[in-house]
């Protein structure tokens, strides 16, 4: 079993001054969840290489078991340090997709064409995608093969307007996830602020935030 997990290259958050990229548990929780499963992992990122990690998930309160294991697991660092230009990868060769969130992904891989075939192409031929987080977003521009958004009449969820308002970034991220998943015609839903929410619909699963990584990464399992 093959899985792919595409994360960010984009490391600004808007014109704050601040840096940006992926969430640390929101790639490390799947990551190991997926290869305690015994899957074989692919990571790949816009530009490839290191990609950008949001500092703020760094800080010592963000930390988690998962957190706390890719920093002693060298193999993992070195895996994350190197990964694929998305532009060189063949999608076929993956049984399903993953997409990490933090904010950086609203900005690069919402709007990337690489990543937008990559999802399309994958979920036509009846293989999963899942996002967590902020990487709803990845599926703004994303399509049915009739040209109706991907999202349109889909039970899905994503990072909240209230959960983005108390981390004070409404006014700095290019959408809001919440938003674009509705005016796409999603079907919405959410729990508790910060509490794991996860919706399956058909080959499509999206989590909330952070705390849904690993409820997420299951679901995507349990599609397998």
């Amino acid at each position: 079993m093959k899985i792919l997990m595409v994360l960010t290259s984009h490391d600004k958050l808007g014109n704050t001054g601040h840096k940006t990229g992926f969430w640390l548990e929101e790639f490390a929780a799947p990551y190991y969840t997926f290869l305690d499963a015994g899957v074989e992992l692919t990571l790949a990122s816009i530009a490839g290489g290191q990609p950008p990690l949001d500092p703020k998930s760094d800080d010592p309160q963000s930390q988690t078991e998962f957190t706390h294991r890719f920093k002693a697991d060298t193999k993992a660092q070195q895996a994350l340090a190197n990964t694929l230009a998305l532009a060189d990868v063949n999608g076929a060769e993956f049984d399903a997709i993953f997409y990490p969130g933090g904010h950086g992904p609203l900005w690069d891989l919402a709007e990337n064409t690489d990543s937008i075939k990559l999802i399309e192409q994958t979920l036509s031929s009846h293989r999963p995608v899942a996002a967590v987080c902020h990487a709803p977003g990845v599926l703004r521009h994303v399509k049915n093969q009739d040209g109706s958004p991907l999202v349109k009449g889909k039970n899905v969820t994503g990072f909240s307007n209230s959960e983005e308002a108390a981390v004070g970034l409404t006014e700095v991220v290019p959408f809001l996830v919440e938003d674009m998943l509705k005016a796409n015609g999603g079907h919405y839903a959410k729990g508790e602020d910060w509490s794991s929410f996860v919706l399956t619909d058909g080959l499509l699963v999206t989590g909330q935030n952070p705390s849904s990584s690993v409820e997420c990464a299951n679901a995507l399992l349990k599609l397998l």
